[in-house]
């Protein structure tokens, strides 16, 4: 007996499905847009033609990624600016691609059913062609640096401010306290390393003094890169600009400096201001309009930087209290929003700074 066949229909859905397989290209001139999914290990592209039409759906390994793209003429990738983004887009510029990074929450909108490698890798395709799309500037190598400098600092501060609590809730437990204030943790490990203090026993000392140990570690090296930080501003005008507006240091200047590569991007200060979610969140419908608190959307570093200098420059400086403008809204708003109030002010200052390439210049007020 004849063994049993599969209908022709079966046959040649399975050749067409050979023919769109991840081992057939093709022609590399049809190929003018593509969405890549970055991964670790497994990266997924999607291309189109100059019509639209999908023309490449591949899988490749970390180690096919760059000969691929060599092989291909210059077109339009879009990649999420997500980890590693900035390397690969640097990569993929350099055999002359236009090379477009965009948040990953706008790409979302277009993945139209469940989320998979292949899907985002359309998504992705299809996202960078929109007129309204907003893309991140690609960073150099030396800018990311910069950048790194700001988030090493800001974990080893974590961490101090970790261990110097713990070293007070334990030595709380012994009846030993100190004032608060970092400056004052000098006292606590003093204390811990007196052996003749009585009040600690000696198994708990060896303890506590292990975690002091700790802290001071920390600290130099938290002082390390601040010497570090101090060196990049002395030699980056940008920073140095930023630093000549009230309530912007060093480290807040630095940080503005690195994460900000292109301030053109935004069209004005306010706008830059929202990107830092430095303005009130919207809800509003039928013609209503509905304000609530800041939206905290962005950089949090940067807009965790900010607050805390307003609040300072509100706490010290005889200039910015001797203001009608903060005189006002202290009178009308409690003191927090009044700091979110004057960091939102301090933002739209800074990217002007950055604009127009000049130092900040107080306006002498009116007699």
């Amino acid at each position: 007996m004849m063994g049993w066949m599969a209908p022709l229909r079966h046959l040649s859905a399975k050749l067409l499905s050979d023919r769109n397989s991840s081992e057939w290209e093709p022609s590399m001139g049809e190929v003018t847009t593509i969405g890549l999914d970055l991964a670790k290990h497994v990266f997924q592209v999607h291309g189109v033609d100059a019509e639209g039409a999908t023309v490449l759906r591949k899988q490749l390994r970390r180690a096919q990624v760059l000969a691929f793209f060599s092989r291909l003429p210059p077109c339009l990738v879009g990649l999420e600016a997500c980890a590693t983004a900035h390397y690969w887009g640097r990569e993929l510029r350099a055999f002359g691609h236009e090379v477009r990074l965009m948040p990953a929450r706008y790409v979302k909108a277009y993945i139209k059913r469940n989320k998979h490698d292949a899907a985002d890798a359309e998504a992705i395709c299809e996202a960078v062609g929109r007129p309204t799309m907003r893309f991140v500037p690609i960073k150099t190598a030396d800018q990311q640096a910069a950048v790194l400098l700001h988030r090493g600092r800001e974990r080893l501060v974590r961490q101090r401010t970790g261990l110097v609590n713990a070293l007070r809730g334990h030595l709380a437990e012994f009846g030993v306290i100190a004032p608060q204030g970092l400056r004052n943790v000098g006292k606590l490990i003093a204390i811990v390393r007196d052996e003749g203090d009585a009040r600690l026993p000696d198994l708990a000392r060896q303890v506590l003094q292990v975690l002091a140990a700790q802290i001071e570690q920390l600290e130099a090296a938290v002082a390390a890169i601040e010497k570090q930080l101090m060196a990049w501003h002395k030699s980056n005008p940008v920073s140095q600009r930023l630093a000549s507006v009230p309530g912007i240091g060093p480290i807040i200047a630095t940080a503005i400096a690195a994460t900000v590569v292109e301030p053109s991007g935004f069209r004005s200060g306010r706008e830059f201001a929202a990107w830092l979610g430095l303005v009130p969140r919207q809800h509003s419908t039928g013609g209503k309009h509905r304000l609530g608190g800041i939206s905290k959307r962005g950089n949090q570093y940067l807009r965790r930087l900010l607050i805390n200098g307003a609040s300072a420059n509100l706490l010290r400086s005889k200039a910015t209290n001797a203001d009608p403008w903060v005189i006002g809204l202290r009178q009308r708003r409690p003191s927090l929003v009044v700091a979110v109030a004057l960091a939102n002010k301090t933002a739209r200052i800074a990217w002007a700074v950055m604009h127009r390439h000049e130092n900040y210049q107080r306006v002498a007020a009116a007699a």
